[in-house]
């Protein structure tokens, strides 16, 4: 996922990006609230993370105006106000969820996982990547123009990659995503239903845009040989 982080106390910016980082997830860092509707308003975020307690305007004032705008992206509010009605009011200026300090990193993960499906909905409820289209309403993926017919499955293993063009999508995310598991029990499960859709992706000698990151995951993209 990408996420901004809207944080100013130093440590926990390092431990939330370290922590982060190493599960695969981007993070870009404002540390006041000024910088982080700046970024919100220019840059594409699966979640934001958001202190409450910043310099200059809170992070109840970044929430409140992100939704004035229009901005739908999900927003977990980090902080060490744990009163009822801060929690309360958080959740009234816009935040989907409330996370207090201290937290515990893995209930974190979980938290971000869980806010990284509510996904801004399309405008026309159509992904598109390159020459594919995913109408999520009609449940229909094209290829230059023409109908591919996908399984359930893997109509929503496509549609998690079109989300997140470019972006590795790790193993276990999309397991988690696709199955509700959280590993692969070393079925081969993901590679079976991925080597499918790849076949009728690819169906008459067209190119293949969903590049293997080898012990990681798949990315969207157009790759060279593997």
């Amino acid at each position: 996922m990408r996420i901004l982080l809207v944080e100013d106390e130093p440590r926990v910016v390092q431990f939330i990006k370290r922590g982060l980082g190493e599960e695969g997830h981007d993070v870009e860092v404002a540390s006041d609230a000024a910088e982080g509707l700046a970024l919100a308003h220019v840059g594409q975020y699966d979640v934001i993370v958001l202190d409450v307690m910043l310099p200059g305007k809170s992070g109840f004032h970044v929430a409140s105006s992100l939704r004035s705008e229009g901005n739908t992206t999900p927003i977990l509010m980090l902080t060490a106000r744990d009163t009822p009605s801060d929690i309360a009011h958080g959740l009234d200026v816009g935040a989907d969820d409330y996370l207090t300090k201290p937290f515990d990193f893995v209930e974190l993960l979980a938290r971000l996982r869980a806010l990284g499906r509510r996904k801004p909905s399309i405008v026309d409820g159509v992904l598109r990547f390159q020459d594919v289209e995913l109408d999520r309403l009609q449940h229909a993926v094209k290829r230059s123009g023409a109908t591919i017919q996908l399984t359930p499955t893997e109509f929503k293993l496509l549609e998690v990659l079109m989300r997140r063009p470019g972006e590795v999508v790790r193993r276990s995310e999309l397991m988690d995503l696709v199955w509700g598991m959280s590993f692969d029990p070393g079925t081969g499960l993901l590679d079976v239903h991925m080597t499918h859709l790849r076949a009728k992706l690819e169906a008459g000698g067209r190119p293949r845009i969903i590049a293997t990151v080898r012990g990681v995951g798949f990315r969207l993209d157009t790759p060279g040989p593997e």
